[in-house]
């Protein structure tokens, strides 16, 4: 049984002081390969050279769309070099949030525009962040055009998710999964098929109910997992097969 982290920061400061001991528990509860997508091109070289060093660990390069203050205009650029200079897994973490109101939409929408022509150019798969913003991203997907990706801590409609299944996307399934207050979420997942989801952590976000901890890790994959075996009724070895084959289909692993 091996799982993947499709989506996990590993590269933040909050891992400087642990990761290697961090990354051997992983590897004893079968946690064994890792997706870290950037969010800032002044934090990419390092998560360059750790994906670099680490056995089991992917990159892939974006710019978020809540780090707007911190982007230049050079960044772009930047973007297309280091796509063309390293092998980036995908493009990402890439997306919109609006969320909050007055956090420069049509600012969002032109960044998150210009990375998907990028990826396109590439061949990349995206990974996609999106609040309050399902429908503008659709609708971008559509008309622009890439070969599918992740869409990151799911929480829109049974629609929208079909939606995003349709233009060859899977669902990314976190710790929100594991709170009872859940109910929405738990049933809108269970209505897809296990072909379209995959496992992640966030770390060091998006902590699971009863963590017990303010940092997240990629070992909370064995809680999301447990609550998506016991939805779907299968076993959490299932889980685990499943969603890494899904990761290693979208991403060419």
């Amino acid at each position: 049984m091996v799982f993947i982290d499709s989506h996990c920061h590993l590269d933040f400061p909050a891992f400087d002081a642990d990761r290697s001991q961090l990354l051997a528990a992983c590897h004893k509860q079968h946690v064994t390969r890792f997706v870290v997508p950037g969010v800032t091109a002044e934090r990419w070289p390092n998560l360059m050279s750790l994906v670099d060093e680490t056995p089991g660990m992917y990159g892939a390069l974006g710019l978020h769309p809540m780090f707007m203050a911190q982007h230049q205009t050079l960044d772009l650029l930047t973007l297309e070099q280091s796509l063309s200079a390293w092998s980036a897994v995908a493009v990402g973490e890439i997306g919109l949030d609006f969320y909050s109101q007055g956090q420069g939409q049509a600012q969002q929408i032109a960044l998150f525009e210009a990375q998907l022509y990028l990826a396109k150019s590439f061949r990349l798969p995206v990974i996609l962040h999106v609040r309050k913003a399902h429908d503008q991203v659709l609708r971008a997907l559509r008309r622009i055009g890439v070969r599918g990706g992740l869409v990151h801590a799911f929480s829109g409609s049974e629609q929208q998710a079909h939606q995003y299944i349709a233009l060859g996307f899977v669902v990314g399934v976190g710790g929100a999964i594991t709170y009872s207050r859940a109910k929405r979420l738990r049933r809108t997942l269970s209505s897809l098929p296990l072909q379209a989801l995959v496992l992640e952590s966030d770390a060091p976000d998006m902590m699971p109910a009863n963590w017990g901890s303010e940092r997240n890790t990629p070992l909370s994959l064995l809680s999301v997992a447990t609550v998506l075996a016991d939805l779907f009724q299968v076993s959490v070895e299932d889980i685990a097969q499943q969603t890494s084959d899904n990761v290693q289909r979208i991403l060419d692993l």
